[in-house]
């Protein structure tokens, strides 16, 4: 009994309370709406009266923010138009400059930049390494050290691929145990300089944080200078090459380029074979073909190469020369010299590093040679 007469005292409650809400809304809102109506017939009837305090009202509250925020709104929007106008999809729009802030790429650096691009420049007749290099404004020296060519005598012919530097520098290949800092000694350039290699916007790190490097990976360095043991020496190009074979035809059978001893076979590591004699001798091409690289073109460990195409899919390549008897372009026979044995670049002693690629392979030579 007791329970039932209490939901019936809560029922009433409610009950009583929903009234008490409904009359004290409706109070108010009618109240509301007679205020409103009061408000909207005075301003009806007087409304010229009030026409130009509200009109002069608004255009000042307009002006204010105007002048508040606008130079803010404007300035952001010009920055965003500005770096979609200038940079193409895909391309890096910033990089941080470690210490200073960031530098955002302006259009002009975009385009000597190349986006990072090695590109290949094709000799025409009359060109010179000074006119190349004036031609992409970069230093003949830059040329010179990324190309192999002598300093002294910079010969190059019609129809002749240099590579071209988006910048003017140096290009290094990673080795072991390098840091930033070491290569930027190497070349040149004090410690605080190493960051101009880090600021180039298109040398990457396998640690953003410290820099690391990847054994293998080439590195632009920005206005480096290549050291004098690491140039080409004057000799190496010898005063009386090896004429033009002509026409050609590759037979596909490889002769020995080299005699000596086997000190190294093909390896997963080492894919060629080392033939080594103290004397030298004479470098053969193990088959007819065209030369399209001759010279220490890079700062890589094979120093004086040689490299043929046989254009029927392999191409040869013979390494460490002391004496190179060719230039790119011509063409040679089989068991024509074309250079001599020795030990340039990463070498412990005169021997000549040779490798047989097929499509890009490389298969052991010793399965090839006859």
């Amino acid at each position: 009994m007791n329970a039932h007469h209490t939901r019936e005292e809560i029922h009433a409650f409610f009950a009583l309370l929903q009234a008490y809400l409904r009359v004290r809304i409706y109070t108010h809102f009618s109240r509301f709406e007679g205020g409103k109506d009061f408000i909207v017939d005075l301003l009806y009837k007087r409304r010229g009266k009030y026409a130009r305090p509200f009109l002069h009202g608004g255009m000042m509250l307009l002006l204010f923010f105007a002048v508040t925020f606008g130079p803010v709104v404007l300035k952001k929007v010009e920055a965003e138009n500005q770096v979609s106008d200038v940079l193409p999809s895909g391309v890096l729009t910033s990089v941080t400059d470690y210490g200073q802030g960031l530098t955002t790429l302006q259009g002009k650096e975009v385009a000597e930049f190349r986006g990072g691009e090695i590109i290949e420049h094709e000799v025409k007749k009359g060109e010179t390494v000074a006119s190349i290099a004036e031609l992409y404004n970069l230093k003949t020296s830059t040329l010179l050290w990324l190309n192999g060519l002598d300093e002294k005598k910079p010969n190059i012919k019609e129809g002749q691929k240099l590579k071209i530097l988006p910048v003017d520098g140096v290009l290094h290949k990673v080795k072991r145990g390098e840091t930033i800092y070491s290569i930027a000694k190497k070349y040149g350039l004090d410690g605080a300089a190493a960051q101009g290699i880090v600021n180039y916007p298109f040398n990457t790190f396998v640690n953003d944080e410290t820099f690391a490097l990847a054994v293998g990976q080439d590195l632009v360095v920005p206005d480096g200078v290549m050291p004098k043991d690491d140039l080409v020496p004057a000799s190496s190009i010898a005063r009386v090459l090896t004429p033009n074979a002509g026409a050609i035809s590759a037979t596909g059978q490889f002769v020995w380029p080299a005699q000596g001893v086997i000190t190294q076979n093909f390896r997963f590591y080492h894919k060629a074979i080392d033939v080594a004699n103290r004397s030298g001798g004479n470098i053969l091409a193990a088959d007819s073909g065209k030369v399209i690289i001759a010279g220490w073109i890079d700062n890589t460990g094979y120093g004086n190469r040689v490299m043929i195409d046989h254009q029927n899919g392999y191409i040869t390549l013979y390494a460490h020369l002391s004496l190179i008897q060719v230039q790119v372009g011509q063409t040679v026979k089989r068991g024509d010299v074309i250079g001599q044995m020795g030990s340039t670049g990463r070498s412990t002693g005169t021997h000549l590093h040779f490798e047989i690629r097929h499509g890009g392979v490389h298969e052991d030579p010793l399965q090839r040679l006859r």
